[in-house]
């Protein structure tokens, strides 16, 4: 999604309207190697132009691919966001609103939204994202070792059953022998 100033100067005073699927996932995948895939993003949205700014009101929508924070399986992470993005044309005049506003310049003579988009959505992930079958009691296990969620260690502490490790069964029977 890229424009020209020369292009965009063409819908000075109008609003230029936009509905464009941008697909990013190659460049999402190399900046955060958590994400596994992601949906082409749906961009849509107007722009306001003025001499000296362009004001976009863009709604992002699309889904990334992450693993699961307890089992690694592929979890759909949906994105839906509204921003509002601020090119300022001719910086050098705008010098005090530049201070307070977060606001990109064109760079040459281009203002190109895709590196934006693509901030956006690197923000939007979570720290954590849980499977619905990491949601369920159904947790982890192996020989001798299971994950536990809170509310299962609580209710077992709840309900008085200490359970002993086999290995150090052994050993709970020392202070017995000594009575």
């Amino acid at each position: 999604m890229k424009w020209s100033i020369i292009q965009l100067q063409k819908f000075r005073g109008k609003s230029l309207e936009l509905n464009e699927s941008v697909d990013l996932t190659g460049e999402l995948k190399k900046q955060d190697p958590q994400i596994r895939d992601a949906t082409p993003f749906l961009v849509t949205g107007t722009a306001s132009i003025t001499s000296e700014k362009v004001t976009f009101q863009l709604h992002l929508t699309g889904k990334l691919v992450l693993p699961c924070a307890r089992t690694l399986v592929d979890v759909d992470f949906p994105i839906d966001v509204d921003t509002t993005e601020i090119f300022y044309l001719k910086p050098q005049e705008h010098a005090e609103e530049m201070e307070d506003d977060e606001f990109h310049l064109p760079v040459g003579d281009v203002v190109d939204l895709d590196p934006i988009i693509k901030e956006i959505v690197l923000l939007e992930i979570p720290m954590q994202v849980f499977s619905k079958q990491a949601d369920d009691d159904h947790m982890p296990s192996g020989k001798d070792w299971e994950v536990l969620t809170e509310d299962q260690v609580k209710r077992e502490e709840a309900e008085g059953e200490k359970k002993i490790d086999p290995r150090l069964a052994e050993l709970a029977k020392f202070f017995d022998e000594k009575k």
